[in-house]
C-alpha cells in the first residue's frame, strides 16, 4: 500500500532497514513519544525506544508508561538512522545531561540522519548547540530559547531544514511523522 505525501508516494515497508530512536523519560509529551514508536513500527522500522538506563520506566505527562529498552549509554548516532527528540517536560532534564546533548550533535552534524523533534524537544537542541542558522518550529513557549540560540523560529506545521525536521504540538503529528519517512527515504 502507498500513501502520498505531497508529491511523493510512501511504501508501506518505508522504514524497512531503518533505525529510530526515541528519546524516552519522565514527564514526555505522551503522544509525542508513543504516536511515532507505533508509526515508525508500522512503517518497518526498527526502533530504539533510548532512556538514561535500558530498564528505565516512568509515567508521560498524562499518565501512559514511558519505558526505555536501550540505554543512552549503549546507543551512538553511527546506531541510527533518525533520532526523534518528544516533547513535554522530560528535554528540561536531557538538557542537563551531556549523553543526550552529544547524541544530538552527533546526529545533528551528519547528513545522512534525520533529526526530527517536536513542541519541547528543541530545548535539548538548544543546550546541544545545533540550531545556529537552522529554521525550524516549536511550542510557542521556547520560541525565546531557540532564537537565544541562533535558530529562526517559524510557526508552521512541520519544517524541514536540511537533517532537522520540527513541529510544535501534537496535533502536527502526521505531517511530522510523514515528513520524516519522506526525509528517511532519501537517504
Amino acid at each position: 500500500s502507498y500513501l502520498r505525501v505531497g508529491s511523493e508516494l510512501i511504501t508501506a515497508m518505508a522504514c524497512l532497514n531503518k533505525t529510530v530512536g526515541i528519546l524516552v523519560g519522565g514527564n514526555v509529551e505522551d503522544l509525542e513519544l508513543h504516536y511515532p514508536r507505533l508509526r515508525f513500527k508500522e512503517a518497518d522500522a526498527t526502533v530504539l525506544m533510548i532512556g538514561p538506563t535500558a530498564d528505565y520506566s516512568g509515567k508521560g505527562k498524562h499518565g501512559l508508561i514511558a519505558k526505555a529498552d536501550t540505554s543512552i549509554d549503549d546507543v551512538s548516532a553511527k546506531d541510527l538512522d533518525c533520532l526523534i527528540v518528544p516533547g513535554g517536560w522530560a528535554p528540561d532534564f536531557w538538557r542537563r545531561d551531556e549523553r543526550f546533548k552529544s547524541i544530538v550533535r552527533d546526529v545533528a552534524k551528519d547528513p545522512s540522519k534525520v533529526l526530527a523533534t517536536i513542541c519541547h524537544g528543541p530545548w535539548l537542541l538548544c543546550s546541544a548547540r545545533v540550531l545556529q542558522g537552522k529554521r525550524l518550529t516549536c511550542f510557542h513557549a521556547i520560541r525565546d530559547d531557540v532564537e537565544n540560540a541562533g535558530g529562526k523560529y517559524v510557526d508552521e506545521e512541520v519544517v524541514v531544514d536540511g537533517n532537522l525536521i520540527t513541529s510544535r504540538v501534537p496535533d502536527d503529528l502526521p505531517a511530522f511523522c510523514k515528513a520524516i519517512i519522506a526525509q528517511m527515504q532519501k537517504q
